[in-house]
């Protein structure tokens, strides 16, 4: 099972998190739902950092009292959000058969954020978010006195943006079931290190793999067995920061620390050794 804090590279700094899974009539289309709230002293920022999974994100959020949605595309390095004040977001993380019926291109969307024309959905996702109940814990991780959406709206927000997505797609072609397995072997197989072990076990070419990440995802394949690799060497080195970096270069499949090395400090924007200094062992000085 996929770690709750896998691409969090600050898992300590996060607001209230819920993570929940897709309903089954939209279990082909979204990984799963994440819905952050926050609720912040005046003057006091919070920045979120995250080395996103190779996918792309529909998102509905309040704004500055004026809700939209928005579509953010696949992530080349890694990315940050500085939160302030009182918010919420309710995203899904889509997963490949839902892109085409979002853009023709997720490729041109690397990087953005770009807002989207979906009146209904945001309309029906922020009504459920719209009550409130102090001291409410959702998830189980709301401060005391932190008023927040209850449980109950955050799975009626969910319930009504799966419904919006089912809409739009109300029938997944078999493209696009092929370019989820095509996802899920390269983020789930850690043994999956070669295009061409991925393709053959597809029973597909190179070519098809490389097209169907193209249309669907938005990034190379390779890329995406990268960014896999990336995710788990955080995730490592967070939270067992003894971690020999040489073995978990030779575990995740690079040909040594240095390639690793390179690679983490190209997405992350520091060394492996570095990350691991911010997040010491528990009871070290």
């Amino acid at each position: 099972m996929t770690a709750p804090t896998r691409g969090i590279l600050y898992p300590a700094r996060l607001p209230t998190f819920t993570r929940l899974p897709p309903p089954p009539a939209v279990a082909e289309l979204v990984r799963w739902f994440w819905v952050p709230q926050w609720d912040l002293d005046p003057g006091r920022t919070s920045r979120q950092h995250v080395v996103a999974y190779p996918a792309c994100n529909l998102v509905v959020e309040p704004g500055d009292g004026t809700p939209f949605a928005a579509l953010a595309g696949p992530t080349t390095r890694r990315s940050h959000r500085d939160i302030t004040g009182r918010g919420w977001a309710v995203g899904a993380l889509l997963r490949p058969a839902a892109v085409p019926a979002l853009t023709d291109d997720p490729g041109a969307l690397r990087d953005a954020y770009v807002r989207v024309d979906a009146p209904d959905l945001v309309a029906a996702v922020s009504a459920a978010m719209s009550t409130t109940a102090t001291g409410t814990t959702a998830a189980g991780t709301t401060a005391a006195g932190t008023a927040q959406v209850p449980a109950e709206g955050v799975r009626r927000a969910v319930e009504e943006f799966a419904r919006w997505l089912a809409a739009r797609v109300p029938e997944v072609p078999a493209e696009a079931r092929l370019a989820n397995a095509v996802a899920d072997l390269l983020d789930g197989d850690p043994s999956v290190l070669r295009l061409e072990d991925a393709a053959s076990r597809l029973g597909i070419s190179v070519r098809t793999l490389q097209r169907l990440a193209r249309r669907h995802v938005g990034l190379p394949p390779a890329a995406m067995v990268r960014r896999r690799r990336l995710q788990e060497a955080a995730e490592r080195l967070r939270t067992d920061p003894g971690t020999d970096l040489a073995a978990l270069a030779a575990e995740l499949g690079y040909a040594d620390h240095a390639h690793l090395t390179r690679d983490f400090r190209a997405v992350l924007g520091t060394a492996p050794s570095e990350y691991r200094r911010e997040h010491p062992a528990p009871g070290a000085p």
